[in-house]
């Protein structure tokens, strides 16, 4: 069973096997447009950190135009022999700050270019317009990557990835951040394995969220905090498990993954509201201190009160200047200084600050509630609306109590048949026939239009970005067959559009080639569009379809926005070819674009 189109089985690929630097690069077949290797692009954004500090003489700090030279030195990242083999920077017009990863298990090449920041900064130098640049960055490059890596300085890479996770809104592709305790440049290191660690995530898996990896563990980005200055373990997800984990094995909690589930395209939020703070009680703390604290232009504060979100009750004054501050539409979010645990209103003390108008936090993060106050007060709308938005679940950030009882995929009684049948009695087997059920399934009642099933599997628990044994999902099946009202349905659960099946096509490519015109246009407004490797020799094809008259396949690669004047192998465009063949309809169609 692939997972989105990017591995085989619940279990990934070993990471201990992952790569394989000791085999030679086969062969890439470029003349007839036919490659045995699978490649996808990785963009690397460096903003700073730990990862690239070299010894000054006031201390560690970045150094810039060093870091794709010194990696370019380093086998486990970076391949000589299949760049050099393959001609891979003169075939992709690729620069010097371009790398290749040796060869995966999955006979997928990794090619990350690494785009350098000005200035590199050590991360307690990062602020909101940092944050604004690197957002940039990633809408700029967003149709040109298959996937992102952010290197940044631990210190406040929490705050980064919580705010990118706000910001980056309709997300459908990887973006990673990771950084390190030591330097890449030293002889031992947690850089290497982090930045390749976190490369083989963005690079072979659909995990639509900005997550952050380090020491073998990817979490959500918006739901971790640095815990450790001097061990390589430095980070901790409190409130949730990894999203995966990458010891022996690679092992994806799929059915954590947080998809945005809209037929919106991507699209970034910049300008976050900075008239926002922490404010952490303590005993003793003064109605005075905490009035300064709220005044103008103070507009949201994160409260960090005790245990399960209390603070003193025995001080009237402190609660008159809580409760003054948001009668004049300071919005208060109440969060625990736990590490682990979630806000309630268990206590009179955590009561009364609910009396006060101070809103639950639930189990954010203080960074998570910082930077959400920061997205969602610099949003339009009333102040009531901004209010019940922070009370949601806006990208996974905080866990909300489930309404009624969901049904189980695995409380199915066909599962349990199945089950018994199989001599499965424990929790992790029943697992795993679930998942291996679900995408022959789901694609079978794609293929059929069956929105009910598809819906009941949903409701089941079912995850319908799964793909069968080729890595198609119901998404590649209902493109095929033109099922619109499927399609939409999927999309706003959740499916993914970059996934690829085992040639490599995305359900964009499999529209275009079934010419399902509305199909093609619903995918293309919700930001699908076709990979550097579905566009190889594109122009051939358009010339073989303008040869043959087919107009209609012609409409679709124009709907899906490529190019039609790309010449062919011989050099000829398409109208050429069709002018030649006297195809009247075809010249007619051309013209039409022109107009």
């Amino acid at each position: 069973m692939a997972i989105d189109g990017a591995q085989t089985g619940k279990k990934g690929s070993l990471l201990s096997r992952a790569l394989s630097s000791t085999e030679p690069a086969p062969a890439l077949e470029i003349g007839g447009g036919c490659t045995t290797m699978s490649e996808v692009r990785v963009l690397v954004i460096n903003t700073g950190g730990t990862i690239g500090m070299v010894p000054q003489s006031e201390g560690l700090a970045p150094e810039a135009n060093k870091l794709a030279g010194a990696l370019k030195k380093m086998p486990v990242l970076h391949d000589v022999a299949y760049a050099n083999e393959t001609q891979l920077y003169s075939r992709l017009k690729l620069g010097k700050d371009t790398l290749v990863l040796p060869a995966s298990k999955q006979n997928k090449r990794i090619i990350y270019t690494i785009l350098e920041l000005h200035p590199l900064l050590d991360s307690s130098n990062m602020t909101p317009a940092e944050w604004d640049k690197i957002a940039r960055h990633l809408k700029i490059n967003y149709e040109k990557y298959d996937g992102f890596v952010i290197l940044h300085g631990t210190d406040t890479m929490a705050y980064t990835a919580s705010a990118l996770s706000f910001m980056c809104e309709n997300l459908g592709k990887t973006i990673v951040l990771t950084g390190s305790q030591v330097p890449i440049y030293e002889l031992r290191n947690d850089g290497r394995a982090n930045l390749l660690g976190a490369l083989l995530f963005a690079g072979q898996f659909v995990i639509p969220e900005v997550c952050l990896y380090f020491c073998n563990k990817l979490y959500r980005g918006n739901r971790v905090t640095k815990v450790d200055a001097e061990s390589f373990n430095a980070f901790c997800s409190p409130n949730l498990p990894p999203l995966a984990n990458a010891e022996v094995d690679i092992t994806v909690d799929w059915e954590t993954v947080w998809r945005a589930k809209t037929t919106k395209r991507f699209a970034i939020h910049t300008n976050m509201n900075c008239h926002v703070g922490l404010l952490r009680i303590f005993p003793g703390i003064t109605a005075a201190a905490v009035k300064a604290f709220l005044q103008s232009p103070m507009e949201g504060v994160v409260l960090e009160t005790y245990g399960s979100g209390n603070a003193p009750n025995n001080c009237p004054d402190l609660l008159d200047e809580l409760k003054k501050a948001t009668d004049r539409n300071v919005v208060i979010l109440n969060c625990t200084q736990c590490l682990h645990g979630s806000v309630t209103s268990v206590y009179a003390t955590g009561k009364n600050l609910m009396d006060a108008g101070v809103i639950s936090g639930a189990d954010m993060t203080p960074e998570a509630a910082l930077a959400k106050l920061s997205y969602v007060l610099s949003k339009p709308g009333s102040l009531d609306k901004k209010r019940k938005k922070l009370e949601e679940s806006l990208r996974g950030e905080r866990t909300n109590s489930p309404i009624g009882t969901q049904i189980s995929l695995k409380d199915s009684k066909f599962i349990q048949k199945i089950a018994q049948s199989l001599l499965i009695s424990c929790k992790e087997e029943l697992g795993a026939v679930k998942d291996a059920l679900t995408p022959p399934l789901a694609c079978a009642a794609a293929k059929s239009g069956d929105l009910d099933a598809v819906k009941a599997l949903r409701n089941m628990g079912g995850n319908l970005s799964f793909g069968d044994y080729d890595g198609r999902t119901p998404l590649h099946v209902a493109s095929c067959e033109g099922h619109l009202e499927m399609v939409q349905h999927l999309l706003k659960s959740g499916a993914t559009m970059y996934a690829k099946d085992r040639f490599g096509a995305t359900p964009l490519l499999n529209a275009i080639k079934f010419r399902h015109h509305s199909v093609i246009c619903l995918l293309r407004t919700a930001g699908a569009h076709l990979s550097s490797q579905e566009l190889v020799n594109v122009g051939t094809e358009l010339c073989s379809l303008a040869f043959n008259g087919d107009v209609d396949g012609l409409r679709a690669w124009h709907l899906a926005g490529v190019d039609l004047n790309q010449p062919g192998y011989d050099g000829n465009t398409p109208f050429k070819v069709a002018e030649a063949a006297g195809h009247v309809e075809v010249k007619e169609f051309f013209s039409q674009l022109t107009t």
